[in-house]
């Protein structure tokens, strides 16, 4: 029955992600043809900073609440108000920061005016987002999917309806107002599904503004669990913020024409890396599924089951990379024209596809160890792979390899982080095991 379960919230979560998945490319491929490749450039331009707010807006609270309530130990209503006092509290103070510093991002470190008021609208929705996060977390816990999906789709379908009806008008008004909308339009989305979720809460789950305030141990134990995870995901999102800066000034002190990496990187990263990425929403759903299942026999000592689950999901995790990047290998030239009508980028999948195996056990062995309370360690290896792939890119771009010394430096950066981690799963259940014996 238990098994049942597991496997009925990863079926829900797969096709689920599945329906919006299509969905979101449906509005990406709306959205491109009405704002125009000046559009893109400029919305391009902001989705560094942009990452960095969705990533500090739910600091990775859906997965830390999740384990919480699925451990049993403290009320839901008492971790999930504590979770809305702390994310309030960090969103408020970084909308002000960004909204204050938002000339000097856009003037000096972007070098480009009209990306401020885009920079301000998109931090708007960071309450909602917050609000949100928690929810999913709540329902993730229990381990009931059905409502994040259902969320998810009127999410989207707000932004189909946006983008057919309304932005083709503001737009016209100017490129910037029509990227204005489509940032500010999260707002009502996220609100949404806020609305969704409360509908589908339990009636004992009832959460009021006296219930909201500062509780110390709650704090401690909700930090303890997001603040690493959150870390790594922040030193990702500033290592792709750097990114850019770094290898546009290196190829351009080596000689290259300015536009050449404008070119390569928008290849690289809108063609190539988004279609080999495309489907790792299966392994997401997956690993929202596991953190809890996980998180629960470990804590009651049933290594047996932990070792079955993470058996499973690596298993699952290889062979569906594995079968998907032959896939794309063999087929990314008719896939590149078919999605995006161009067969740009083709080079860099041949190369990137036989480490790309890699990447689909990259994010359930940063979930195993999540459920196992080793965020810390995960937020080690993202730091230190971050900071490898940022030199190795900038020693081989010193040897005129052109755009190959980002996908190289990626390729080392996957072996690396699935390696370490890997390696620390071993050992973490390995010793379980001596204590229970």
């Amino acid at each position: 029955m238990k098994n049942n379960k597991f496997l009925k919230s990863t079926l829900i979560l797969i096709v689920g992600s599945l329906i919006t998945k299509v969905m979101g490319f449906i509005i990406r491929i709306l959205y491109t043809r009405i704002i125009g490749s000046e559009g893109i450039s400029l919305y391009t331009l902001i989705m560094p900073t942009y990452s960095l707010i969705v990533t500090i807006a739910g600091f990775a609270m859906p997965i830390t609440i999740s384990k919480l309530i699925s451990e049993g130990k403290i009320r839901s209503k008492t971790i999930m108000s504590q979770a809305i006092f702390i994310l309030l509290t960090i969103n408020i103070i970084t909308m002000l920061i960004i909204i204050l510093s938002s000339n000097f991002i856009s003037n000096t470190l972007l070098n480009e005016p009209r990306v401020k008021v885009l920079l301000i609208g998109a931090t708007l929705s960071m309450p909602n987002m917050a609000l949100a996060c928690i929810l999913k977390g709540y329902f993730y816990g229990i381990q009931k999917m059905l409502p994040n999906t259902i969320s998810n789709i009127i999410e989207q379908s707000i932004r189909i309806i946006f983008i057919i009806f309304f932005l083709p008008k503001i737009t016209n008004i100017s490129i910037e107002a029509g990227i204005l909308s489509f940032l500010l339009i999260n707002i009502l989305t996220e609100g949404a599904s806020i609305l969704t979720f409360i509908f589908l809460l339990p009636k004992n789950v009832n959460i009021s503004l006296k219930d909201i305030k500062y509780n110390k141990e709650v704090s401690l134990l909700l930090f303890n669990d997001s603040l690493p995870l959150i870390s790594g995901k922040i030193i990702g999102s500033i290592g792709f913020f750097f990114e850019p800066i770094i290898l546009s000034n290196t190829f351009l002190l080596m000689g290259y024409p300015s536009n050449y990496f404008t070119l390569e990187y928008g290849i690289y990263n809108g063609y190539a890396l988004s279609l080999l990425m495309m489907p790792s929403f299966i392994i997401a759903s997956l690993c929202t599924a596991l953190i809890p299942e996980i998180s629960k026999y470990y804590a009651k000592g049933n290594i047996k089951h932990v070792k079955k689950r993470i058996k499973q999901s690596l298993i699952i995790s290889f062979i569906f990379g594995l079968i998907i990047t032959i896939f794309i290998f063999i087929k990314r030239d008719y896939l590149l024209n078919l999605l995006y009508n161009t067969n740009k980028g083709s080079n860099y999948i041949a190369f990137l596809s036989i480490f790309f195996v890699l990447y689909y056990l990259e994010a359930p062995l940063s979930s195993i160890l999540q459920a196992l309370n080793y965020s810390k360690f995960t937020m080690k290896t993202t730091t230190i792979g971050v900071i490898i792939k940022l030199i190795l890119m900038f020693l081989l771009s010193l040897l005129k390899i052109g755009l190959y010394s980002l996908v190289i430096a990626e390729a080392i950066n996957i072996i690396y982080i699935v390696y370490k981690n890997y390696n620390k799963i071993k050992k973490i259940i390995k010793k379980k095991e001596i204590l229970l014996n």
